[in-house]
C-alpha cells in the first residue's frame, strides 16, 4: 500500500486485527480498481459476496476461511494464511465455495435450555450436534448456514496456525499439553518432519489425517528457512 490512510475494517465477525477489509481485496490483491473510491462502487452495485451475502460496505470485515466471491467475474476466493501470517486469496471451484469451516468457539445452554454453537466467525448454531465441542471444526453449508460435518480436535488432526510467529503452517496434531491456569500448548509435526508448537488457541482444525477439507495454498503450509527460500530463488534466476 502507498498512501497515507489505510481502510479501518467495519465491525463485523472478525476482529480488527484479524480481517481484510473487502476494498483492500479488490484493490490490492486482485487489483479490480485502482482508488477507493472505485472499490466503493464495486461494492454498491452489489457485486461482492462474502460468504453468500451481498456486502455493500467496502470495509466489510473478511476474515479467516471467508469465502469471497465476485459473479461477475466468475471468481471465488476463500481467505488463508501463507506461511508468513498473511492473508491469501485461495481460488475456488463452484463445489468448494458452497461451503466453509467454521471452529468452534463455545457451547453451552441458553435461557431456554437450547444448546448453542459459537463458531470463530461469529455464527450462534442452535441444536448443534451433541458430538461438537469446544477446538472442534464443522463444516458449515454457506447456503442454509446449518453444519454437514465435525472435524474433531484430535491427535493426528491435520491443523492450521492462524495467530502468532507459525501463522499460515499446516501440520499433523501429535500432541496435546494441559496447563491449569496457563496456556494449553499443542505440538505439531508438518509433512517435512518438522515440529513445532503453539498455544492450542491458535490451531484450526482443517482436515483428518492427511485429507484437508479446504484447498491449501501455494507451499500446502510448509514453512521454508531463509536459506531454502534463497536457493530456490537463485534456481529460479532471480537472484
Amino acid at each position: 500500500m502507498t498512501g497515507v490512510w489505510a481502510p479501518k475494517p467495519s465491525p463485523g465477525p472478525h476482529k480488527q486485527r484479524e480481517c481484510l477489509p473487502v476494498c483492500l481485496i479488490l484493490r490490492d490483491r486482485l487489483k479490480y480498481a485502482l482508488t477507493g473510491k472505485e472499490c466503493q462502487q464495486i461494492c454498491m452495485e452489489r457485486c461482492v459476496k462474502v460468504d453468500g451475502k451481498v456486502r455493500t460496505d467496502q470495509n466489510y470485515p473478511a476474515g479467516f476461511m471467508d469465502v469471497v466471491e465476485l459473479e461477475k467475474t466468475g471468481d471465488r476466493f476463500r481467505l488463508l494464511f501463507d506461511t508468513k501470517g498473511r492473508f491469501t486469496l485461495q481460488r475456488l471451484s463452484r463445489e468448494e465455495a458452497q461451503y466453509k469451516l467454521c471452529r468452534v468457539q463455545k457451547v453451552y445452554m441458553s435461557a431456554k435450555k437450547i444448546p448453542v454453537a459459537v463458531t470463530h466467525d461469529g455464527r450462534t448454531l442452535r441444536y448443534p450436534d451433541p458430538d461438537v465441542k469446544v477446538n472442534d471444526s464443522i463444516k458449515v453449508d454457506i447456503a442454509s448456514g446449518k453444519m454437514s460435518d465435525i472435524l474433531t480436535f484430535e491427535v493426528g488432526a491435520m491443523v492450521m496456525i492462524t495467530k502468532g510467529r507459525n501463522a499460515g503452517r499446516i501440520g499433523q496434531l501429535q500432541h496435546i499439553e494441559k496447563h491449569e491456569g496457563s496456556f494449553d500448548i499443542v505440538t505439531i509435526k508438518d509433512t517435512k518432519g518438522n515440529v513445532f508448537s503453539t498455544r492450542l488457541a491458535n490451531v484450526f482444525v482443517i482436515g483428518a489425517g492427511n485429507h484437508p477439507q479446504v484447498t491449501l495454498p501455494k507451499g500446502r503450509g510448509i514453512k521454508k528457512t531463509i536459506l531454502q527460500e534463497r536457493a530456490e530463488a537463485e534456481a529460479r534466476g532471480e537472484l
